[in-house]
């Protein structure tokens, strides 16, 4: 029997947070600037960057494509990394604060130098240039990213106020969005070239980036009593993250949503040159672009106040439903249809501002009912897993329908044929909104609301004191993490193991399991060697640009890697059961435990 815990007193923690929820405005601007910058260097690399390389620098599109798929699946893989080193982050500063001061830098260098390919590169060494640049910007990107991300569900525990944390944070977004799509075009037009006006813009966003996140560093301290605590094994951390019900709910949600994330920006510039025919396309790609994303800055006041009188999985679903609807519009208009296309983005943008603050705020409650489960703070654990999830699958979007253009016949600078721009139009308009109904179905069934979420963060101070308490989501008595029957260490181990292996193990002893193991990171070896080898052959071929085909098995490299990492792992802690082995008993209350803490599902 177990002994209750007196639990210490915790460390002192920031003086912005007390029994007054609300946190001062200086908090809230130091925690949401940088989104500005953030979001004005993500525009240009999601909308200008493809069509700035393939008509401008003259890289063959299906090269782009090809860079695109590879930056973005080592970007998913380095992701879950990240979240794991920072949240295991020990330092006098935090765990936070080091990795976004040596992050922002380096992403401002590798942004300014993808916007300023050397004059003169031969089309190959260009893309050389992109593929390199583009990579370790999405490096840095994740270095500062994910800490950002963590930083938030820490900095308020209220289910309201976190609505006007991260409400500040898109607005911010959302500005630097607007100034990212109309001063290139500005630029453009007061410079005269493109090559001037990309670098320009890339060298102002770049100081922006290290100036708002020294400020935030400097304004912003991490609570102690969060960063101090004892942090948990990587793969068994990812296992306990995929037993948390609302955690399914909304990556669900996040999945349908990111099959076709990457198609509005990356496709806008070729619906509007292409399809729409404007006589200046750049200048009315700026007026779309601010159009858009103006609209979702206006409104976004309207829709916070919405979520705190109606909910927050309410207004979601209303916004994912007007999105949907108005994508799907686009696909109707036509060359010099305009303003109709203008009408139709104040429509579609006027939604689009609310999933970007709601969803993190959505998160961070997901995070407190992990905290319930597991006694464990893992916020950027979490962002980590939304972000590899979603960007693997987020990974076609932004590169096969410029593959798809290529196999249809598109050529840079010329008029296309009409199979060509009924598939940008296609692409633009039906594929996201189509996802965004599946979105829709997935989210009716998110269980996180205000009353909920009073009663989670009730429970996890009652588990602090050493009391049992009710889980709000299933009924179930919990107790605390410390006192479950099986001891703590322990049953993070177990977790490496599906409740399948265990089971297996418990009957025929360690041997199966080791096997099993075995045979995945052979698996996933071999995907890894199999996508890496049709990936260099395409490449060997420069009569002709990779295709659809190559995208692929980019792609499947990118997943063998990140399997064989996680396998590797196991198969490890697996040599490690088979040396020390565990008593069944102990097997089958953790398997009880895991039971309770998910009825209805079988352990994973």
């Amino acid at each position: 029997m177990h002994t209750p815990r007196v639990p210490t007193a915790p460390a002192a923690i920031p003086d912005y947070v007390g029994k007054d929820t609300r946190l001062p405005l200086s908090v809230k601007l130091a925690f949401g600037a940088p989104h500005f910058a953030g979001a004005g260097m993500a525009i240009p690399v999601a909308i200008y960057m493809p069509i700035f390389y393939s008509d401008t620098v003259l890289v063959p599109l299906g090269y782009i494509a090809m860079a695109v798929a590879f930056a973005r699946a080592f970007d998913a893989i380095t992701d879950p990394l990240m979240g794991w080193i920072t949240d295991r982050t020990r330092t006098r500063w935090g765990r936070r604060r080091p990795w976004m001061m040596l992050g922002a830098p380096l992403c401002a260098l590798a942004f300014v130098a993808l916007f300023t390919p050397p004059v003169g590169l031969a089309p190959m060494e260009a893309a050389r240039w992109f593929t390199a640049t583009f990579v370790l910007f999405f490096l840095a990107s994740t270095m500062y990213g994910i800490p950002h991300y963590g930083l938030g569900p820490e900095i308020t525990l209220d289910y309201k106020e976190r609505l006007s944390l991260f409400g500040w944070m898109e607005g911010f977004a959302v500005l630097g969005t607007m100034v990212a799509a109309a001063v290139p075009a500005l630029l453009i037009r007061s410079l005269g070239s493109d090559r001037a006006a990309y670098s320009a813009f890339a060298i102002a966003m770049g100081v922006l980036l290290v100036v708002f996140y020294s400020v935030l560093c400097l304004r912003i301290r991490e609570r102690p009593d969060f960063y101090q605590r004892e942090s948990n094994p990587l793969i068994p951390g990812i296992r306990r993250v995929l037993r948390n019900r609302p955690f399914r709910v909304l990556l669900g949600v996040y999945l349908a949503a990111s099959m076709t994330g990457a198609i509005p920006g990356l496709m806008m510039p070729y619906f509007t040159k292409y399809v729409l025919k404007p006589d200046d396309p750049e200048r009315w790609i700026g007026i779309f672009l601010l159009t858009y994303f103006a609209s979702a800055f206006l409104f976004m006041p309207l829709w916070i106040r919405a979520a705190r009188s109606f909910g927050k999985k309410s207004i979601y679903l209303i916004t994912l439903a007007s999105g949907g609807a108005g994508s799907a519009a686009l696909f109707f208009v036509g060359e010099g249809d305009l303003w109709q296309t203008f009408v139709i983005l104040v429509w579609a943008g006027s939604s689009f501002g609310v999933r970007l603050f709601l969803a993190p705020s959505m998160q961070a409650d997901v995070i407190d009912y992990d905290e319930f489960l597991t006694g464990k703070r893992r916020e950027a654990q979490y962002g980590a897993l939304w972000a590899i999830m979603t960007k693997f699958t987020v990974i076609p979007s932004a590169s096969v329908p410029l593959a798809i253009l290529v196999s249809l016949g598109f050529q840079p600078n010329v008029e296309q044929s009409e199979t060509v721009r009924h598939a940008i139009s296609g692409i633009f308009g039906l594929l996201p909104a189509a996802t965004s109904l599946i979105a829709l179905a997935i989210a009716v069934f998110f269980p996180i609301d205000e009353h909920r979420h009073r009663a989670i963060m009730a429970g996890v101070r009652a588990h602090q004191r050493g009391e049992l308490a009710l889980d709000p989501l299933t009924g179930a008595m919990i107790g605390p993490p410390r006192e479950r029957g099986v001891d703590e260490a322990t049953g993070w181990f177990l977790d490496h193991f599906s409740g399948r292996e265990l089971r297996r193990y418990r009957a025929q002893g360690a041997r199966p399991v080791v096997l099993g193991t075995s045979v995945a990171v052979f698996v996933s070896a071999a995907v890894l060697a199999g996508g890496t080898f049709l990936s260099l052959r395409s490449l060997g071929d420069l009569g002709r640009e990779p295709g659809v085909a190559t995208i692929a098995a980019v792609v499947t490299a990118g997943a063998g890697l990140t399997a064989l990492c996680f396998h590797g792992m196991r198969l490890r802690a697996a040599l490690r059961l088979a040396r020390a082995p565990v008593a069944g008993a102990v097997i089958e209350a953790h398997l009880e435990l895991t039971r309770r803490l998910d009825p209805g599902r079988t352990p994973v």
